[in-house]
């Protein structure tokens, strides 16, 4: 999915919008400030429109992902793998949420598209 991020990442950029992107840490036990820097310079991720954020607890990350996207972000008993959605999120400048994708196999110009027509709203 970091993959697939940093490719719409350098499609917002090739055409030219201003796109913020925000990522969660799911497991924030793990995931260190220095480490999610880590992880994503070795996908090529321009931090000047990107926000990585952890520091919160694993309930608190799981409240909010079940609360505003629908979706688990829980690492079971005795596991060391954090269960979590594969969804990308077109979010407006008020944290509305206005669409869903396939984080997997995104949609990038239907991405591009939606986020060309909420950009022009705003």
């Amino acid at each position: 999915m970091t993959a697939n991020m940093v490719d719409l990442q350098n499609q917002f950029k090739e055409q030219g919008l201003d796109v913020q992107i925000v990522s969660f840490s799911v497991d924030p036990t793990v995931d260190s400030p220095e480490i999610l820097k880590s992880y994503a310079e070795n996908y090529g991720a321009d931090f000047a429109s990107w926000n990585l954020l952890t520091g919160y607890s694993p309930e608190k990350i799981d409240a909010f992902a079940m609360e505003n996207f629908k979706t688990i972000a829980r690492k079971p008993a005795n596991d060391d793998q954090v269960l979590h959605g594969t969804s990308f999120f077109l979010v407006d400048k008020n944290g509305v949420i206005m669409k869903d994708y396939n984080g997997v196999n995104p949609p990038v110009e239907e991405i591009i598209a939606d986020a060309e027509i909420l950009l022009a709203e705003e």
